[in-house]
């Protein structure tokens, strides 16, 4: 099998609800190695719950989850069960997530913040760890910024810094949960250029966003969510050039804020 027909993810009818309120209604999506799908919508129909379900942060109630082949959840009986504990610590290993709010320690300093999440695996030694998040540093234009914590950051320095944590974790793949909303408008292209950088290194890539154009130039596949299901999927060309009524009317919206 080559890397493009390896599926990385693979989610299936999946829902989620939280009380009475049903958040995905039923969602499915498989991801090849090397592919990049942009997740756009508005808010509400259920993009950000998607990501931490498949990501672990949320539980499923029914539908099924796996990677690499490998089940973090099957469906029996109507509902999602799980694997053990054990068995999704090591899933975890697959994937890494930048929040859009950064989710930085505020008492760690850079390099801490980076090498810690990788040394609690026990993938590497400190050193190792170390030098593998200084080379992610350097290569993100932080190398000098190392010791500092996050306050002395910006917020597009600071979502480097998240894009480089969940880099020294090695992923298979990697979510973005709307990683540019908590930025102004000038801070968002430095983020923007990292993760069009992943994208030519052909990193397997599931971003929520509301960047219209980025979504567009950069995706093999767009998936418009509204009210917890799929009401459009395709290239960003079929997309962007859809007859749904809806879906031009939001894109239209969204790229002249």
């Amino acid at each position: 099998m080559s890397d493009q027909e390896k599926t990385i993810l693979s989610i299936s009818h999946m829902k989620k609800s939280f009380d009475d309120l049903e958040v995905i209604r039923d969602f499915s999506l498989k991801v090849k190695q090397g592919e990049v799908v942009s997740i756009i919508g508005p808010s509400g129909s259920g993009k950000s719950t998607i990501l931490r379900c498949a990501s672990l942060l949320e539980r499923m109630d029914d539908g099924e989850l796996s990677y690499l082949g490998e089940y973090a959840a099957k469906s029996e009986g109507g509902k999602s069960v799980y694997v053990s504990k054990a068995e999704l610590k090591r899933l975890h290993r697959h994937f890494g997530l930048v929040f859009q709010n950064f989710n930085l320690f505020p008492h760690y300093s850079v390099l801490k913040n980076i090498t810690e999440p990788v040394l609690l695996q026990g993938q590497l030694h400190k050193e190792e760890a170390e030098a593998k998040a200084l080379g992610l540093l350097e290569r993100l234009g932080l190398k000098d910024k190392a010791d500092a914590y996050p306050f002395q950051l910006s917020g597009g320095q600071q979502q480097r810094v998240s894009i480089a944590r969940a880099l020294a974790l090695s992923p298979e793949i990697l979510f973005f949960d709307e990683p540019t909303s908590a930025l102004d408008p000038e801070l968002t292209g430095e983020v923007l250029k990292v993760i069009r950088s992943l994208a030519d290194e052909k990193m397997t890539m599931v971003i929520v966003t509301h960047e219209m154009l980025f979504a567009k130039e950069l995706s093999d596949r767009i998936i418009f969510m509204e009210k917890g299901v799929v009401a459009a999927e395709g290239t960003p060309e079929e997309v962007f050039s859809t007859d749904n009524a809806r879906v031009r009317e939001f894109i239209g919206k969204v790229s002249t804020l």
